[in-house]
């Protein structure tokens, strides 16, 4: 018998989270971590757990997966952030409302500039000299 999960992907900057929820006793995990060895900032937890709170769903009786590639620590949490939102709506479409209320949906779109030439970086120019 196949176990039933839902699945949810979410990117932010440079990193992409494939998330799986599925019905189980509140284990979470993270690259094979639990979630609070990966994220040891508090602020990352609370915003990783943020879907679950607004939807009202029960995070002990849910088992979530996490495979995190690329980015930074914060570019991380809020693609798990995302993921998670994605596959509860999956899993239950009545949640949607709330999680676009609270704009857990939206994909944040920014990824750092490229840099261009003659700068220093994308925006920063040499210091002007007069002489």
């Amino acid at each position: 018998m196949a176990v039933q999960y839902y699945e949810g992907i979410g990117r932010r900057k440079e990193c992409t989270a494939r998330v799986r929820l599925m019905k189980g006793s509140g284990q979470f995990m993270v690259n094979g971590k639990s979630v609070e060895d990966y994220f040891t900032r508090l602020g990352d937890f609370h915003g990783i757990m943020k879907p679950l709170d607004v939807t009202g769903e029960n995070s002990k009786s849910l088992d979530i997966s996490v495979i995190a590639k690329g980015g930074g620590v914060t570019g991380q949490s809020e693609a798990i952030k995302l993921g998670i939102a994605r596959a509860l709506v999956i899993m239950n479409p009545d949640y949607k409302p709330a999680l676009r209320e609270s704009g857990l949906l939206t994909r944040d779109s920014r990824v750092k500039e490229r840099k261009k030439p003659g700068l220093k970086r994308a925006r920063k120019a040499p210091t002007y000299t007069k002489r």
